[in-house]
């Protein structure tokens, strides 16, 4: 490069993980790629206007056009080639609607390139590549490079728990169902099934076998669906996995609650930034699936230590917006506390990416049916479990997440919700988790099939983001277009009968060593059942399908088709990308 001035990246400061401790350097041959953010051709609309309540969808743009004003240019990628070739790494892809370039390197080379210093981390589960400090790039890329992800390897998200790891509430009242049960009985559009939908699924690990879909959608006298498995990162359907338990369940409850949709699972082989990164570029800017929909029923605590990562996602949900893209994230199922991986630090927190404004998120209920009407309906927390401070969980709680998010600020859709300030010392204000609900208790949870066995009672909102990723398609088919990117929508409706409000129960973590630090349910929106949980058909009638802008439709006819990503061939490198 013309210069050897570097500067820092602004929010890629990281900490070792709690209890952390240096076995020693990286191997420095070891062959790792890494993920180069680059900045797009122009700026992204200002979030403030995309955010504020409105009964008017704002415009869809077409694939094209978004790459020809948001991509990354040539001129840009021409300066990562350069700054490759200097410091001895192998370009694997480029593309210009994911604006990433995707950088092979080894250890020492990566050290050099990027003024970090590798090292290997030996933590409670198990140990990591990681890193402290920036990472410093070039001076004369300072513009262009927004983030690089994928030195660091330690997990920045997990999936929601199941009903193995909990314990049911028992009483004699509450019993699970089977997820199209539950579909009616939210009142579901009855007469559509989302039939020309096709639904994105995040899967950060696991997989499914053909065979148990088979049989669970025969069983409940439905045509399996179409579900096609997408490679991301070398990641593969691979059952036999911790995680099989969330894939069928996302698979099952999409399936049962949209039995006419298209399901498109993006499989990637960890929960690391690169990866989870990755996996939502490629699902929102897949035009060769086109997902209406996309269901993430992973996530992880809001971090100083992933802020440009979170910083990054955000801009690629947004980016979801424009397109018409909805996406439904799990909000947590640890309560207000939302705990990190590696113990309690005595705040409350919101769970990562559902506290992004441009996510639908997705809290959890404890439900009731009375035949084929809801009884009653409360909020998921089952105070009575243990908790171990220094795990994250002993296997027995289970909370609806929720709370007020100390890195987002309270978008303008939720400017009438009267979003509490958080309840951790200083009380800040913030964006408001979850915006809807839906049942998570797997004591009235989701009947499913995986490993070639029933599983009853299924649950945490890792099942409610599939179960409004599956009315959002019923929806957009009634509708013959997309609602998109609803949350201005459904706060400009919430006073409507198209919620069921939830006014019982909390979020909070009444045992001991949590202090019962959370927040309380109540007439309108709170933070822990949102607006409530969904009356389909009444909230379909009040939804409006996104315009396509005329812009959008001028230049998709002069536009050249959608760019194929640029892949090197031959590249040495530990995984493949997709």
């Amino acid at each position: 490069m013309p210069t050897t001035k570097t500067i820092a990246i602004r929010g890629s400061n990281k900490k070792a993980l709690p209890n952390a401790t240096v076995i020693g350097p990286a191997p420095k041959d070891e062959r790792v790629e890494v993920i180069i953010r680059l900045r797009p051709r122009k700026d992204l609309p200002k979030a403030k206007g995309m955010l504020r309540a409105s009964a008017v969808p704002i415009p869809i743009i077409s694939h094209e056009e978004f790459e020809r004003q948001y991509g990354s240019t040539k001129k840009d990628f021409a300066a990562i080639r350069k700054f490759a070739k200097v410091h001895n790494l192998a370009v694997v892809r480029e593309s210009s609607a994911r604006r990433s370039a995707i950088l092979s390197g080894t250890v020492e080379n990566l050290n050099l390139a990027f003024g970090v210093s590798l090292k290997t981390y030996s933590y409670p589960n198990g140990t990591y590549r990681g890193r402290t400090g920036m990472v410093h790039i070039p001076a004369e890329l300072g513009d262009i490079v927004e983030g690089v992800f994928g030195l660091d390897n330690r997990p920045v998200a997990s999936r929601g728990i199941s009903s193995k790891l909990l314990v049911p509430t028992s009483d004699d009242v509450a019993h699970p169902f089977n997820p199209n049960q539950v579909a009616a009985l939210y009142n579901f559009p009855p007469d559509v099934n989302g039939a020309g939908q096709t639904i994105g699924v995040i899967e950060l690990g696991g997989g499914y076998r053909p065979e148990d879909l088979q049989t669970f959608f025969q069983g409940l006298g439905l045509q399996t669906p179409t579900v096609i498995p997408v490679s991301v990162d070398g990641g593969t359907n691979s059952p036999g996995q911790d995680a099989d338990d969330e894939v069928a369940l996302d698979i099952e409850v999409i399936g049962a609650c949209a039995p006419g949709a298209r399901i498109v699972v993006y499989f990637t082989p960890d929960a690391t930034d690169d990866s989870f990164l990755d996996a939502i570029t490629k699902a929102v800017h897949d035009t060769e699936n086109n997902p209406s929909v996309i269901s993430i029923s992973w996530g992880g605590t809001e971090s100083p230590n992933t802020q440009v990562f979170q910083r990054q996602f955000d801009q690629v949900l947004q980016a979801a917006a424009m397109l018409g893209i909805s996406v439904c994230a799990a909000s947590g199922d640890n309560g207000a506390a939302n705990v990190p991986p590696l113990g309690w630090d005595g705040n409350a927190h919101v769970s990562f990416p559902a506290s992004s404004p441009f996510a639908l998120a997705c809290g959890g209920t404890r439900l009731i049916a009375n035949g084929t009407t809801i009884a009653q309906e409360s909020v998921w927390n089952q105070q009575e479990a243990r908790f171990d401070q220094n795990t994250g969980s002993d296997g027995s709680f289970g909370a609806g997440g929720g709370g007020v998010s100390e890195t987002f600020p309270v978008p303008g859709y939720q400017s009438g919700a009267n979003v509490p300030p958080s309840v951790n010392l200083g009380g800040k204000s913030g964006r408001g988790v979850p915006d809807v609900t839906g049942v998570a208790d797997p004591a009235s949870g989701f009947n499913i099939y995986f490993g070639g066995q029933k599983v009853q009672g299924e649950g945490g909102t890792s099942a409610v983001a599939p179960l409004w990723a599956a009315l959002i398609a019923r929806i957009n088919q009634k509708l013959g277009g997309r609602v998109g990117f609803i949350n201005p929508q459904i706060y400009a409706v919430a006073n409507s009968e198209a919620f069921n409000d939830i006014v019982l129960g909390n979020n909070k973590c009444s045992y001991k060593t949590f202090n019962g630090i959370g927040y309380t349910a109540g007439p309108g929106w709170d933070a822990c059942s949102g607006l409530g949980s969904p009356n389909g058909a009444v909230l379909s009638n009040l939804l409006k399908t996104m315009p396509t802008s005329s812009s959008a439709v001028a230049t998709t006819r002069k536009a050249p088709k959608a760019s194929v990503e640029r892949r090197a061939t031959s590249v040495p490198a530990n995984r493949r990308r997709a």
